[in-house]
């Protein structure tokens, strides 16, 4: 099921044939470099895959979806909206990761943004967060792009990131953006 569309790009539920394409992504250690859990095994994707094909398990609306060029109707990536609970506070991350040859196209900004959109517009969230290794620049420069902006350096099961945001502002201010 299509969740949402942009430009370059269709946002869907996973699907079990996704799990070759996941997996390129999730072995390759330049692409897994800044995720504290490191490249994942066949069998940990597929599990990944099984656990969010409609969406996360305990709020279906969330979830992480696979990002098709339109263009060549490729998988090419990762993007989505998961739930994290962060010193006892819910919060809804934006999450993008594409494979090396969609890098330094804009992809992951755009995706972003959509998702931005869809979590303040449609799923009407107050908030939107992106966790981000601190050495990660062209995750930090995407998230810029989208609107989110540098709250914070968090520590989480040891983990530095620094975490971005965006909130709903003040309808009277004019705007759903800070």
């Amino acid at each position: 099921m299509n969740i949402l569309e942009t430009e370059r790009l269709i946002l869907r539920h996973l699907q079990p044939d996704d799990l070759e394409s996941l997996y390129v992504l999730y072995c390759d250690p330049e692409i897994r470099r800044y995720f504290p859990d490191g490249t994942l095994t066949l069998e940990q994707t597929k599990e990944e895959i099984d656990w969010l094909q409609n969406g996360h398990p305990v709020y279906p609306h969330l979830g992480l979806w696979a990002a098709v060029h339109k263009q060549n109707g490729q998988f090419i990536g990762r993007s989505g909206l998961i739930p994290w609970t962060i010193d006892g506070v819910q919060e809804v991350e934006v999450a993008y990761m594409f494979s090396k040859p969609y890098w330094r196209q804009g992809l992951g900004a755009e995706a972003a943004t959509a998702l931005v959109r869809y979590g303040l517009e449609n799923l009407r969230l107050p908030r939107l967060i992106a966790l981000i290794d601190p050495e990660h620049e062209a995750s930090i420069r995407t998230a810029k792009r989208a609107g989110l902006a540098l709250e914070r350096a968090l520590e989480m099961d040891g983990v530095l990131s620094v975490v971005y945001s965006i909130s709903k502002a003040d309808p009277q201010e004019g705007g759903y953006y800070q």
